[in-house]
């Protein structure tokens, strides 16, 4: 346990020295515009239709970009001039390195999703809701979407320790995200597509619901856990026989 916290400083110490807490702020950011211009929710039910418009871009597009930019960002360092030889000579496992960087990026993925939560009550607040707050309903969509990450968040480390440039990992992750909205038309594919899922996850439950988002909740969380599992032992498998 010693060896991960001492890992995980170390990683926060190379992050500290990029400007990676402005990709923490541009989803939020973005999404407050969209739940501003998006006018008035209404009456009815203003906090669903909030989160449901302001997720829409957030958890299509950006969520799954910046998993897989956070992903390769603390890939970043060990790539650039043997960084993987030195790392990998120090006293701290292998293991405890390769969960140490999955920490980070779930960290990472968590303050995005807080900030979005600021977002939408700063668009409520514009808006002058005055409906009770669904505290259910957010942090199911909040906590859901962070979970949905985790699949791609290891996937995306499993692909950053194998490839030492730093934009092929992006270009694959942004490859795959693109195909989101027409994937999630499919009951039938759409949920066990990983970049599909945030998606899935944090959309209110409507009358309107369609395609992928007809999965009951707990039924995406099980293919979530499953294809986090997947990725993650893949990827600590690789890395522990990764040659150096």
């Amino acid at each position: 346990m010693a060896a991960y916290f001492k890992a995980m400083s170390s990683e926060w110490l190379k992050l500290s020295r990029s400007r990676i807490w402005l990709q923490v702020l541009l989803s939020p950011v973005l999404a407050l515009a969209i739940g501003i211009l998006s006018g008035n929710p209404g009456s009815q039910l203003p906090w669903h239709v909030l989160v449901g418009t302001m997720a829409s871009m957030h958890a299509l597009l950006f969520l799954p970009i910046l998993t897989g930019v956070f992903g390769a960002m603390v890939c970043r360092y060990e790539h650039l001039g043997g960084g993987w030889k030195q790392l990998l000579v120090t006293p701290v496992s292998r293991g405890a390195v390769y969960c140490a960087k999955l920490s980070v990026v779930a960290v990472l993925m968590g303050a995005v999703q807080l900030l979005f939560l600021g977002a939408v009550f700063a668009a409520g607040w514009h808006h002058g809701v005055q409906a009770p707050v669904p505290w259910e309903m957010i942090a199911t969509s909040l906590l859901g979407g962070w979970a949905a990450c985790l699949p791609l968040a290891a996937l995306q480390l499993f692909v950053s320790t194998a490839w030492s440039s730093f934009a092929a990992p992006l270009a694959l992750n942004v490859i795959f995200t693109i195909p989101n909205m027409l994937i999630a038309n499919s009951q039938t594919y759409g949920p066990y597509y990983p970049w599909t899922q945030p998606l899935l996850a944090m959309a209110p439950s409507t009358e309107n619901d369609f395609g992928a988002f007809l999965v009951p909740f707990e039924t995406l969380m099980l293919v979530v856990i499953g294809g986090f599992l997947l990725f993650f032992v893949s990827g600590m498998i690789y890395f522990q026989r990764k040659e150096v």
